[in-house]
């Protein structure tokens, strides 16, 4: 998909400098991907501790 925005040009060279990533096209997509995953990460973080799997170590070493 094609579309035009608005991006500092300093911000995408600086990016592409620590990433070593050397088209600007790989590196949104990568920035995309990056915040897609910390927002999914956000998600699962909020079931911390009040998941009860109530798993026997034990039987499954035995299977």
């Amino acid at each position: 998909m094609r579309t035009t925005i608005d991006i500092p040009e300093e911000l995408i060279n600086e990016a592409m400098k620590v990433t070593n990533i050397s088209t600007k096209t790989e590196v949104i997509k990568e920035g995309l991907l990056n915040l897609i995953q910390r927002e999914k990460i956000k998600g699962i973080k909020k079931f911390r501790g009040t998941v009860d799997l109530d798993i026997d170590m034990d039987r499954l070493r035995k299977r």
